[in-house]
């Protein structure tokens, strides 16, 4: 059995580290990237993701110089996101010192995207985000651009098919659950965990310690991702990974 993952997430606007509720409203400011993220390298966390919500090419190079920064000061793994369109998006990334690179909207709209950057870099580096909320049918549909547009897409089936491309890696989201503090969605994330053979990180709802137990267990996922709760200190890391292996639940 793999080791369970525990993996802090910063949203980024504007090279500061923000956090939402159901992906809307303007955010609430949580601090500085890095000196976070160094923080919860020294915690114990297995790796963090950076997710910069307001990515666009002229504002690429901040985003770069911070990457740098990350990587000189952390001593753990960590992903980016946002805004990645091409494989020289995924170069840029990775050679400012990323571990992984997350694509969410550009791997729907260009599946080629994916396979392309698996063959280029590793399949290990490459992540797919799936954003998904539950639609009329009570289906999970696929969402796109940071959430606002559904796409026809059934998350299993996305989930299924982005592994066939190559990706490495899938960061699964319920924007239902997002920044709600009511746990994740088990039924979503045990669904996509059972589809596919490569690791499945839950996102979205984490609440308490007993939610992100409940995901790694129930929920099937490799690991769990955890925002406002790690930001503003109402628990750490090293308390979480002490609540997992006093509960059974193997972490590092």
């Amino acid at each position: 059995m793999r080791t369970k993952r525990i993996i802090p997430c910063m949203d980024l606007k504007n090279g500061r580290v923000v956090k939402f509720v159901h992906f809307e409203d303007d955010g609430r400011d949580a601090g500085d990237p890095v000196e976070l993220a160094r923080y919860y390298s020294e915690q114990g966390a297995d790796e963090v993701v950076f997710l910069d919500i307001t990515a666009t090419n002229e504002g690429r190079g901040t985003v770069v110089e911070l990457i740098r920064r990350a990587a000189e000061e952390l001593t753990v793994p960590f992903a980016v996101g946002g805004g990645i369109r091409s494989v020289d998006d995924f170069r840029t990334i990775l050679g400012a010192g990323a571990s992984k690179v997350s694509v969410n909207t550009s791997a729907v709209l260009d599946k080629a995207l994916v396979s392309a950057a698996a063959r280029e870099f590793g399949s290990e580096r490459v992540v797919v985000a799936i954003d998904t909320s539950r639609n009329e049918d009570g289906i999970y549909e696929v969402l796109i651009n940071g959430g606002m547009k559904g796409t026809g897409l059934d998350a299993v089936a996305w989930a299924r098919e982005v592994e066939a491309l190559g990706a490495g890696e899938i960061l699964l989201t319920s924007k239902d659950a997002d920044g709600t503090k009511n746990g994740y969605d088990l039924v979503l994330t045990r669904a996509v965990s059972d589809a596919v053979r490569i690791p499945v990180v839950a996102s979205g709802g984490c609440g308490t310690l007993e939610d992100l137990r409940l995901a790694l267990t129930e929920g099937g996922a490799d690991g769990a991702l955890a925002a406002s709760l790690f930001h503003f200190r109402e628990l750490t890391v090293r308390e979480v990974k002490d609540y997992l292996k006093a509960h059974g639940v193997a972490v590092k």
